[in-house]
């Protein structure tokens, strides 16, 4: 694909070292990390699909949550495993543009869905009487597509503006997948317009679900508050720790990343930071969901019939 006068056909992706046993190392652990992902998230769509009191909004979120976090990582790590063991450093162009498409478009779905299960809390703990009515199957279906569909559109966008940098002969990504921060280090000039856009992609995907999020937990706290009880408050409270607590690892490791201007980049510090929300947080999110979930233990429970001392 030309870019004015330079033709960049792929990219060299440094990783994390180039030392031997290093990159032994790091492939272990992110073998494991990745296996782990696979079997958490896996094992708590069945739970959640297979056990009929899990049939509920709250749990239908976070199966679709699982699911994503399922695809999110896989985006990211096999290549990365490759990369440690290979000399082959290379991604064609075509990877590369595919590996940055589905990592945003995952990725601002995940911010949508995460959003939509503040909804799902605040909802639940306002008016927990009409919760089922209000939220509806077709309301849960129609905010899971919405997630998606949004999150997907604005990769798009995000993808045929990044991809049409002019890059400067350079092809050597210092990081571990395609990703904004290390493609702007390569472009020849960042067009004012690019950075429009980034800032219109930050404040529709990121920012907005957050005021969302934060305006739920206002009204979540304000119907805690009014609770008589202090069992009642904890157990309210409980129910949407969880959640509370994805979302901060979440948004916090993004807003950190793409909410500073590119002249402030650092790629080592970055690099880290990224592989957190893309590598450990997928694989975070299961325990998250499940250590402190009595219907979650249960179900397991059930599923392996171990007695209730085992799970």
């Amino acid at each position: 694909m030309e870019r004015g006068n330079h033709t960049v056909t792929g990219f060299i992706l440094l990783g994390f070292s180039t030392d031997p046993v290093m990159q032994k190392i790091l492939f272990v652990m992110f073998l494991g990390v990745y296996s782990l992902t696979l079997l958490g998230n896996t094992t708590l769509i069945i739970l959640i699909c297979n056990d009929s009191r899990l049939h509920t909004p709250m749990y239908f979120f976070i199966g679709n949550l699982s699911f994503l976090d399922l695809w999110y990582s896989s985006v990211y790590t096999p290549k990365i495993l490759v990369t440690c063991i290979s000399e082959d450093k290379s991604i064609s162009f075509a990877g590369c543009l595919s590996q940055f498409f589905f990592s945003a478009g995952l990725a601002y779905s995940e911010c949508y869905l995460l959003a939509a299960m503040a909804y799902d809390r605040y909802t639940a703990i306002s008016n927990p009487l009409l919760y089922a009515q209000a939220m509806s199957r077709r309301l849960c279906v129609c905010l899971v597509v919405y997630s998606y569909t949004g999150g997907f559109v604005n990769a798009i966008i995000l993808t045929s503006n990044t991809f049409t940098l002019d890059f400067c002969g350079d092809n050597v990504i210092d990081d571990f997948f395609c990703d904004v921060p290390p493609l702007v280090k390569l472009a020849c000039d960042v067009r004012e317009s690019y950075q429009s856009v980034l800032y219109f992609l930050l404040a529709s995907n990121v920012i907005s679900p957050t005021l969302l999020i934060l305006t739920s937990y206002l009204f979540i706290i304000a119907a805690i508050l009014r609770i008589r009880s202090t069992q009642g408050r904890l157990k309210a409270f409980s129910t949407c720790s969880s959640h509370l607590i994805s979302v901060t690892l979440y948004y916090g490791s993004i807003l950190y990343i793409y909410s500073r201007p590119s002249s402030s980049y650092s790629l080592e510090r970055d690099k880290m930071v990224s592989t957190f929300y893309t590598v450990l947080f997928p694989m975070l999110n299961p325990m998250i969901y499940s250590l402190r979930n009595k219907d979650v233990k249960e179900a397991l429970r059930k599923l392996f019939k171990l007695a209730p001392s085992e799970v």
